[in-house]
Formats: structure tokens, C-alpha cells, sequence
């Protein structure tokens, strides 16, 4: 006799408010953040396109992954099912605007051809997730998982924690509270008196202190009030925004690059592994749903989320969608698939009545970046707590690109605004008067030549330690080789400079020459030297005899480091 399996249970309720929340942080960072790519929150770009982009794919991942917990609880005969959690992923929110967006906006000041890129680099992303799902079995067992989850860890640290913990203790009267209470409720797993869901009650919190403290405290203390003309602005906002095809506008841009590919190849070194990366850490997420006793089809599972990202790209947004960490979170509350139902049509509901600028004209932003700072937490100690406990070097060594990228970031930012201010030094003509110039020591030239392509040298750093720790000296070799390509052809350490805008310098789509390109190449033959000396080590220790001492004195050294641990 077929078990019953509900379309709706009452803990669903739990779990809809936990995913409706992150989902709705999402959606305040898209109006908030696409600001700065000249993308206004009442924008005709953000309110036809983007928001109702955004809704296509939420409701189609949500649904989907719905109606799919229903299939695997009927042919297993179970009634816990708990379908997989689904929305906006938020490293390639961040990424897509910092490292896509907004640079193309900064040399065409134009939003909407930061809006277009945007489109681009997401539907890049789906075709990725959407292919990968057949082959991302044996990518995951050919990479090491040290060198997949460093350069998240790494993005984690500087672009979401760092970031929005430098907001929380801007504003601390608003962001504190809400930061123990997501503290509380994600690290001690302790539950709030009626069950009520732990984001919920931070973003509650925090807005109640947006509104009432700045009315009982100097301003300085609790930062500017909330504005009841903004929420009475926001609210002639609201209306009906049906979505639009964008295909021909995407068909159309696609074209113009054509006609100018060197101005936009920059961007595959932050697509593709953005893309990669969003396949396996789905893949993850689904082995975790397993391990919690929900078993799901992997291909098309990985399948459904790359058609979603590709829909949204269709139809205006810039950000793809992704299945979500924490599966066991919301299957312990209780919720099953009715959450998931319900998360899709609240937030597409949402996003098509232009009610999103009045959420955030009512909910100050710092009321939900605890949530978002909890995420990057994650993702960084997911790095080490994943990944065999001898290859934690490894992930450490990974996330220097990355944070040398965030630096550059902090540094550039010094310099526009010093621009802003009149001043004539640029980091063009710091380094023309002195290729040694530094920034309180930290030297200039080697932030850009770290930053550029970083997303790709975290993950061959961190693959040569691994393999290196796992004395595989023919793989580190290979890998070598791979970064030699990589730099020599420009997609990583290569940069030129205009003033203070940092642009990729690309070897093979221009005949560069000069001190930079030859900088590059003197990189490319570092990681030839690389691989030339692991391929040699490998080939002595494979001629080695057997009973060589110091090797065995290694061996029994790692045994007694690592007793109990399984081979890597």
C-alpha cells in the first residue's frame, strides 16, 4: 500500500521561512549591489528584466525539485522525503557584479552593457551547470577537492564575510543584534520559543532597530533612520511586471563581442570556473541529501539547475541559480516538499509585483547580512572540514590568490577615490615612476599579477600542494603544465593599466610586448620549471630502492601525523 506523502505539512512552514529568507537576501543584494553597475532598484532593466528573470528560474528549480521529492518518496514508500533547497547562489551573485558587471560598466558607463555582460556570464554559467551534469562525476574524481573548495573559501572570505562583516560594524546597532541571533541559531542549533525560524527572527529584530533606535539615539551612534518617503516611493513602484524574452538582445550583444573578443575574453577566467564550481558544489549538496537519507538522481538533478540558470539569462537576470547547502537543516526541521512549492511562488510573487525596493525601503540591508556573512563562513571552514585533513595546507595555499584579489580591490577603490579627490597619482603612473611600489609593503604590481585570473591560479596552486601532499609528482607536473598554458596565453598574471583600470592582457589576441607581457611569460617558464622539477623528483622516487631509509622515516612521520586516516 502506497505511503500518503502530502503536498503540504505544517513544518514546511519551518523550512519556508529559512529558505524564503536567504532567498529574499538574495534578491535585497540584486537591487542593492546592480546600484553600483548603474542599475537603479526602479530601473526598467531591474523591474521587467532582472527581478522577473529572476523569478522564472527560482520557480522553475523549486518546483521542479518538488515534484521530484514526490517521484522519490513514492517509489521508496517513504513519507520524510525532503526535497533539495534551491534559489540565487550567492558567491556568483558576488562575483558576476564585482569581477563582470561593474568593471564593463566602469569602461562603458553604461548599465545597460553592464546588464548585458551580466547575461552573458549567467548564461555561460547554465550551459556549464546544464552539460556538466553529465560529466561531473569524473571531474570531481580527477580534481582534489582541496583545490575545488579553496578558491570558494578564498572568495569567501574577502568578498562575502569580509564584506558584510565591515557593513555589520559600520552600522552595529542594526547588524549586531540580528549577527547573534543567525550566531544562536546556526552555530549553537538552538531553537527560538514557538518554533519560529531563526533568520526570521534576526531580520525582525533588526529592523525593529533600524526604525526605533535612530529615533532614540544620536546618529552617529545608530546611523541614518529609515525613510518613510522611501517606503512611499517604493510603494508607487509596485504594479505588475510581466517577464521579457532578452534572447535577441543576448543574440545581439553576442554579435558585438564577436566584432571585439579581446575586450571581453577577460571574463572567461571568472565564467567558466564560476560555472565549474557551481556544478560540484551542487554535486556536493546532493551527496549531502544523501547522506541524510534522501537519494536523488544525480544527472538530472545537475540538469534541471543549469535549464533554470540558462532561463534566467533568457529572460534578463544576471545570476544563477544553484541547489543549496543544508538539506539536513531543513530535513531535521521537519519540511518536506511543500517548502519548496511555497519558497518559488512567494519570491516570484515578489519579484513580478516590483514590491522588492519596498521590502528593502522597510528592511534596512544590514538586518539580513548576518545571514549572508553565516554563508561565507560556511564555505570557508567547508574547505577544511570536507577535505582530507592532510591536505588542509593545500586549501591554505589556495586562498592567496584570492585574498591578494581582494586587497587589489581595497586598493583600487583607495585610488579612484583619491582620483575623485584630484589627485593625479594612478596606479598606471605609481608603477611607471616605480615597478617596486608598495601600499604599506604590500607591493602593487604583485596584487595585480595575483589578482588577474585568480579564479583559476587558486585552483592549480591548490591542486599542486594536493598532489604534491599525496606525492603524486606526475599529476603536480601535469598541473604545472596547465598554469604554464594558462599564463602564457594571458588568462592569468597577465594585466595592462589605464589610469586605475585593470584590464586583461592577452597574448594571443594582441601582440603585446613591454616589460608586462614579458613579466607573464617569465611566469609561464616558473611553472615550466614547476613541472619540469615534479616530473624529475617523481621519476628519482619512482627509481628509488624500496628500503630507502628516509623514506620510511617519512612514511612512519605521517603515520604518527595522521593516525587512523584513510589514504588520500
Amino acid at each position: 500500500m502506497p505511503v500518503p506523502y502530502p503536498v503540504f505539512v505544517k513544518r514546511d512552514l519551518d523550512g519556508f521561512f529559512g529558505l524564503f529568507v536567504d532567498n529574499l537576501v538574495q534578491l535585497l543584494l540584486i537591487v542593492q549591489l546592480c546600484g553600483y553597475c548603474g542599475i537603479p532598484g526602479g530601473s526598467e532593466l531591474m523591474l521587467s528584466y532582472i527581478l522577473p528573470g529572476a523569478a522564472i528560474s527560482i520557480l522553475i528549480g523549486n518546483v521542479y525539485y518538488a515534484i521530484q521529492a514526490h517521484f522519490v518518496a513514492r517509489a521508496a514508500g517513504r513519507s520524510d522525503v525532503t526535497a533539495l533547497p534551491f534559489g540565487i547562489n550567492t558567491p556568483s551573485l558576488l562575483i558576476y557584479i564585482y569581477f563582470v558587471m561593474i568593471p564593463v560598466f566602469e569602461r562603458t558607463n553604461s548599465g545597460e552593457m553592464a546588464w548585458k555582460a551580466g547575461m552573458v556570464a549567467c548564461l555561460g554559467s547554465g550551459l556549464i551547470e546544464f552539460f556538466g551534469a553529465f560529466v561531473a562525476e569524473p571531474i570531481r574524481r580527477r580534481t582534489p577537492r582541496a583545490a575545488l573548495l579553496s578558491t570558494l573559501a578564498g572568495i569567501a572570505i574577502g568578498f562575502i564575510a569580509m564584506k558584510f562583516t565591515l557593513e555589520i560594524f559600520q552600522r552595529p546597532l542594526v547588524g549586531m543584534l540580528p549577527l547573534a541571533l543567525i550566531l544562536i541559531t546556526y552555530f549553537s542549533r538552538v531553537g527560538f520559543p514557538l518554533g519560529l525560524p531563526g533568520g526570521l527572527v534576526a531580520i525582525v529584530c533588526g529592523t525593529a532597530c533600524a526604525w526605533v533606535l535612530p529615533h532614540l539615539l544620536p546618529e552617529s551612534l545608530s546611523g541614518p533612520a529609515m525613510s518613510a518617503s522611501a517606503v512611499t516611493s517604493a510603494w508607487g513602484e509596485r504594479g505588475f511586471h510581466h517577464p521579457h524574452f532578452a534572447g535577441r538582445t543576448l543574440w545581439a550583444f553576442f554579435q558585438e563581442i564577436a566584432h571585439n573578443p579581446h575586450e571581453w575574453l577577460g571574463y572567461v577566467s571568472v565564467i567558466i570556473p564560476m560555472g565549474l564550481f557551481n556544478v560540484l558544489g551542487s554535486l556536493q549538496n546532493i551527496e549531502s541529501a544523501e547522506a541524510a537519507g534522501d537519494r536523488f538522481p544525480t544527472a538530472a538533478s545537475l540538469s534541471v539547475n543549469g535549464i533554470a540558470t540558462i532561463a534566467a539569462s533568457l529572460f534578463g537576470s544576471c545570476f544563477p541559480t544553484t541547489i543549496y547547502i543544508g538539506h539536513p537543516g531543513w530535513k531535521a526541521l521537519g519540511a518536506r516538499a511543500g517548502y519548496s512549492t511555497l519558497n518559488g511562488l512567494i519570491i516570484t510573487l515578489i519579484c513580478l509585483t516590483g514590491t522588492v525596493s519596498l521590502i528593502r525601503s522597510v528592511v534596512p540591508i544590514e538586518a539580513g547580512m548576518p545571514i549572508v556573512l553565516w554563508i561565507g563562513v560556511i564555505i570557508t571552514a567547508q574547505a577544511f572540514q570536507t577535505t582530507p585533513r592532510e591536505h588542509a595546507p593545500a586549501v591554505a595555499l589556495g586562498l592567496f590568490p584570492a585574498i591578494a584579489a581582494w586587497g587589489l580591490t581595497v586598493v583600487q577603490g583607495a585610488f579612484f577615490a583619491c582620483a575623485a579627490a584630484g589627485a593625479a597619482l594612478t596606479m598606471q603612473s605609481a608603477l611607471t615612476r616605480n615597478p617596486n611600489f608598495d601600499v604599506n609593503g604590500f607591493l602593487l604590481h604583485g596584487l595585480l599579477v595575483m589578482e588577474r585570473g585568480y579564479i583559476f591560479t587558486c585552483m592549480i596552486l591548490a591542486a599542486i600542494a594536493a598532489f604534491l601532499i599525496d606525492r603524486k609528482f606526475y599529476s603536480a607536473a601535469l598541473w604545472s603544465l596547465i598554469a604554464a598554458a594558462f599564463a602564457a596565453l594571458g588568462l592569468t598574471h597577465a594585466y595592462q593599466l589605464k589610469g586605475n583600470v585593470v584590464d586583461f592582457l592577452f597574448i594571443f589576441a594582441e601582440p603585446a610586448q613591454g616589460a608586462l607581457a614579458a613579466h607573464t611569460f617569465g611566469i609561464a617558464v616558473g611553472y615550466l620549471l614547476f613541472a619540469a622539477v615534479f616530473a624529475g623528483f617523481g621519476w628519482w622516487v619512482a627509481r628509488r630502492p624500496r628500503t630507502d631509509n628516509s623514506e620510511q622515516a617519512a612514511a612512519k612521520h605521517d603515520d604518527a601525523l595522521r593516525p587512523g586516516d584513510a589514504p588520500a
